[in-house]
């Protein structure tokens, strides 16, 4: 699979594998893909009010949105270190 081409805009903060790179930010590696598509949806339209991703995603079309849920979904969740 293919790294989407809008990988980068979310790489910065959820990191290109899905592992946040920041205290707070969300993982998204292996959450389900229609969670995703959903979410990304709704940042994009407002319905999930947080400025930042809004400001991320608005320009991004519907084919990228999925392209990047089902990237974040293919990756590998990192298991917790004990």
């Amino acid at each position: 699979m293919q790294p989407p081409s809008r990988l980068g805009l979310c790489a910065a903060c959820h990191g290109a594998n899905g592992q946040a790179s920041q205290p707070g930010v969300p993982n998204l590696a292996g959450q389900h893909l229609d969670y995703l598509r959903s979410a990304l949806k709704q940042y994009r339209d407002g319905s999930r009010n947080v400025a930042l991703m809004r400001a991320a995603i608005g320009p991004v079309s519907d084919v990228e949105l999925d392209a990047l849920a089902r990237w974040y979904s293919a990756q590998p969740p990192q298991v917790p270190s004990r």
